[in-house]
């Protein structure tokens, strides 16, 4: 798929839209949700076009046109371990987004095979494409973001809509698509769980 970076400021421009699915991802400091801010949120259609909006500029997180999309219920956000992202957008952008769906959710459910459900390990084993995640420890927080992390945080998204669409059919396959559909519903009750200090204590134990 031929690959199309779209460089925004501070907020998706008003004239993106989306259909029904779209892939998000994020990218922050760190992975402590206490701790690293929010700097990028990356969406793609589906389409080979990835629209990257780097929100760390005066640290300003008003963006009512991606906050808009995130909270459509007639979009399904497509997320890879949506748990982090959801709680992190949540935390800076406070707005709760639904519906989703989780590819590592849905491999776990129905590649029993294995232990690897990496987006890096979906790609190779699923799409024989094998992504590179060399960039995936940079510093998101400067004001210039490189045309390799550009194109990292773009490959990120890039192919989630045709995962989505092999691990749908594996869960109809193994009946395990309403198993699936509970759990992507309780994603973002997970991540305000996680903000509130539950993410190593699971709530759900004696």
């Amino acid at each position: 798929m031929n690959l199309h970076v779209q460089h925004h400021f501070h907020d998706l421009p008003e004239t993106v839209k989306f259909d029904s699915l779209v892939a998000v991802d994020t990218e922050a400091m760190g992975l402590n949700l206490h701790r690293d801010r929010l700097c990028v949120v990356q969406l793609s259609g589906g389409d080979g076009i990835c629209h990257v909006v780097q929100l760390n500029q005066d640290h300003r997180y008003d963006a009512p046109h991606l906050k808009r999309v995130l909270t459509d219920p007639d979009i399904t956000k497509i997320f890879h371990f949506g748990r982090f992202d959801i709680a992190v957008l949540y935390k800076y952008l406070e707005v709760t987004t639904q519906p989703v769906y989780c590819t590592k959710i849905a491999s776990k459910l129905v590649r029993t095979f294995t232990e690897r459900h990496g987006l890096r390990d979906l790609c190779k084993d699923l799409l024989s494409i094998d992504i590179s995640k060399d960039h995936q420890t940079s510093d998101w927080g400067e004001a210039h973001l490189t045309p390799e992390q550009l194109k990292y945080a773009a490959t990120d998204v890039l192919y989630l809509h045709k995962i989505k669409e092999i691990l749908d059919r594996r869960l109809v396959r193994e009946g395990r698509q309403k198993l699936a559909q509970a759990c992507f519903d309780f994603l973002p009750t997970c991540a305000k769980l996680d903000l509130l200090g539950y993410s190593q204590l699971n709530i759900l134990e004696h």
